[in-house]
């Protein structure tokens, strides 16, 4: 979690670029994986006002590593751990920007909220 750097999503994309480059390097994939969180999180391909972004946002920058055994053994107990990621899109879709606000769980930066 950094609450002091990294405010800027794209120099955080490029963090996140060298930081799949260290893992790849230590060879570590199959042992560690990256999932990043920030407060103007955008995926590829949306906008930034678009409710699905924010699902990976957070109130700090954050990168958070897991352990690959852990991935697994939690897709033991869940095989449809995929679900996840797209009920998740599917719930933000259906609550949208203004349900998300009146949630009243955290302002995300950057967009119109």
């Amino acid at each position: 979690i950094a609450p002091n750097c990294l405010a800027d999503f794209l120099d955080f994309n490029d963090f996140l670029e060298l930081a799949e480059r260290v893992v790849r390097k230590r060879k570590l994939e199959g042992v560690i994986q990256l999932a990043s969180f920030h407060p103007l999180y955008q995926f590829a391909g949306t906008e930034a006002d678009d409710v699905t972004n924010f699902t990976n946002r957070a109130p700090y920058p954050t990168l958070h590593l897991l352990r690959e055994t852990s991935i697994d053994r939690a897709v033991e107990v869940f095989p449809e751990a995929d679900a996840i990621y797209e009920t998740n899109m599917t719930t933000m879709r259906r609550l949208g920007v203004q349900g998300w606000r009146e949630l009243d769980v955290g302002a995300s930066q950057g967009s119109s909220q």
